[in-house]
């Protein structure tokens, strides 16, 4: 069985439990990371020098980075599902989930931390600001894409979406003014209809 090493509420660990979930993969969640710790733990540095979450291990093999173990999870256990075997359509794929992990998570992450994680009156709204600009910038070319597509994977549901869902839900389910984007907000209202992601990623934000 798969043990992945992350507190759920983290949206690079929704990520890896959404995949598994979706795939109907057996597995085990261990809570690392937040409240948790554990992370400079010399067992966990041990099979994560890098001290985040989530890790990923399977057997004797010790993955780390969201990213690599969704694909990993695709590859081993959704060939022609969410892993296609064209290598044009993977392609696609994989650049959007670099997209969100270089592009769309540093924003998000300083979102997190200067908005949701800092008491109101301790806030630097200049520095919110800035930040929400840049995400609105950046989701407006997923709002693009996505007025000629179903899923940002392409016509079907597939790894790319599961890299940016998470962060997008933040983005919509906290109290804050953002622009209208209707191709977004269709494939959001989409994603809400799938079991996998009511239970790993709409949960309580903290």
């Amino acid at each position: 069985m798969l043990t992945i090493w992350g507190r759920k509420n983290s949206s690079n660990v929704k990520k890896v439990l959404w995949c598994l979930e979706e795939l109907n993969v057996p597995y085990q969640q261990i809570d690392v990371g937040g409240k948790f710790g554990k992370l400079n733990d010399p067992a966990y540095l041990h099979m994560n020098p890098n001290a985040v979450i989530p890790c990923l291990q399977d057997g004797d093999f010790i993955l780390w980075e969201s990213n690599a173990i969704v694909r990993y999870i695709a590859a081993k256990f959704g060939q022609n599902s969410l892993y296609p075997s064209d290598l044009q359509e993977r392609a696609s794929i994989e650049k959007w989930m670099d997209w969100v992990g270089c592009n769309l998570f540093p924003p998000i992450k300083q979102f997190m931390i200067s908005f949701i994680r800092t008491p109101e009156d301790q806030r630097n709204l200049k520095i919110i600001t800035q930040v929400l600009a840049e995400i609105e910038k950046l989701l407006k070319i997923v709002d693009d894409t996505l007025s000629h597509q179903q899923y940002l994977s392409g016509a079907k549901f597939g790894m790319a979406d599961i890299a940016l869902a998470p962060l997008v839900y933040l983005w919509l389910n906290v109290e804050i003014d953002r622009p209208s984007l209707p191709n977004l907000e269709r494939w959001y209202q989409l994603l809400t209809e799938r079991p996998a992601f009511k239970k790993i990623v709409m949960i309580e934000i903290n």
